[in-house]
């Protein structure tokens, strides 16, 4: 199996799929590796280190991925990546499928067999091909940081001789693993924590971090079967921002993580609600790229709001960590590779959920029934 790993063209990206350690572990197991050069550049591994490590250097995109039986990817294809690929490639990666549903039914049509790591379940037989939770870890990490820079207070309690300061206090919305890893950092900088999520499953986790869960009972079920928090109703969403708005108002630091897979992020911070906050406090809002779970949120943007609030909205938060990020994300790519290739043969068993989940496309047929059943609505709208 010859396996090529792209440079990624999306802006900002800088993250690479396999990094020379990974790539050195593979061609040991008889792995045919082809990098692109300049591939590893932004996350810090050169050319070099990759032919070091066993991989061969193509300059070309387009030859590297006609000679290819599997390109991986970080990010998502992009429109003039498309012709590269030739009926019967395997692509891996995270391709955003609920997002781009039009691109991924071309790739259906071209012969290409897709493979989305975003539809991973969250099984433990799964965990080591976790994309989402590795880099929700990262993105977890470094809005706690963020929150603490942009803060004009100490997040832990100093006790000095000029007097004894407070320590600050930090509010996570949404405890998946991006907000399990706030909380934690946060908790490690000194601050005191709480977090609120409508999955009551998930309190055991926040105070086994020394956090405080804020909890609610819902008349309804929030959990999907992989999972991940569902959407709920509107009158849980209007009980949800009663609660978070009690929390909020007196928060230095709020971070927001609620997504829904394929769906707008739930709104969860009103303006209302931000008038409410103390001068000073910093919003750090996770989900802007799928429109915010604060109301004034902007993707990519740090907004000052009235009464001297800070919110910030950052764009794919594992890139500014591209060494380890690109490190996690090559062990998933790697484990799923030798997952899904046995005697240097795919083994599409269709009966196994993790490949029946994460299998878009196969030998020219759209497999998933959430993109089929976005096109299908988006066909409708038309008419």
């Amino acid at each position: 199996m010859k396996v090529a790993v792209t440079k990624e063209i999306e802006v900002g990206e800088n993250r690479v799929a396999l990094i020379p350690d990974v790539v050195s572990r593979l061609v040991k197991q008889s792995w045919e590796i082809h990098v692109e050069a300049g591939a590893g550049e932004a996350a810090f591994f050169s050319d070099r280190d990759y032919e070091q490590a066993g991989a061969t250097i193509v300059n070309d995109k387009a030859t590297l991925w006609q000679n290819a039986d599997i390109i991986v990817k970080v990010s998502s294809l992009k429109e003039e990546e498309l012709p590269l690929l030739e009926s019967g490639k395997s692509l891996v990666g995270l391709l955003d499928p609920l997002g781009q549903p039009e691109l991924i039914q071309q790739l259906a049509d071209k012969g290409i067999n897709t493979f989305s790591l975003e539809l991973m379940p969250r099984t433990s037989r799964a965990q080591s091909m976790d994309a989402l939770s590795s880099q929700g870890n990262i993105a977890g990490y470094k809005a706690a940081l963020l929150g603490a820079s942009a803060l004009p207070k100490f997040f832990p309690m100093l006790t000095t001789a000029a007097g004894t300061i407070r320590p600050a206090t930090v509010f996570v919305i949404g405890v998946g693993v991006a907000g399990l890893q706030a909380i934690a950092t946060a908790r490690r900088l000194g601050a005191l924590v709480e977090a609120f999520d409508i999955r009551p499953e998930v309190k055991e986790q926040v105070q086994s971090l020394g956090a405080e869960f804020v909890e609610m009972e819902l008349q309804e079920d929030t959990t999907t079967k992989d999972g991940y928090a569902k959407e709920v109703s509107q009158d849980s969403k209007q009980q949800s921002q009663q609660l978070i708005a009690q929390h909020v108002a007196t928060a230095d630091v709020v971070i927001t993580t609620a997504q829904v897979q394929g769906k707008r992020a739930p709104l969860l911070v009103t303006n209302d609600m931000i008038k409410e906050m103390k001068p000073g406090s910093v919003i750090v809002d996770l989900a802007g790229e799928q429109g915010g779970n604060c109301e004034p949120t902007e993707a990519g943007k740090d907004i000052q709001l009235d009464p001297g609030i800070t919110l910030i909205s950052p764009i794919n938060l594992p890139s500014s960590l591209p060494v380890h990020a690109s490190q996690m994300y090559s062990k998933n790519i790697s484990t799923l590779l030798q997952y899904l290739v046995k005697e240097e043969q795919m083994q599409m068993d269709f009966e196994d959920d993790i490949i029946d989940s994460i299998c878009l496309t196969y030998n020219g047929e759209l497999r998933n029934q959430r993109v089929k059943d976005i096109l299908a609505s988006k066909t409708e709208s038309k008419v």
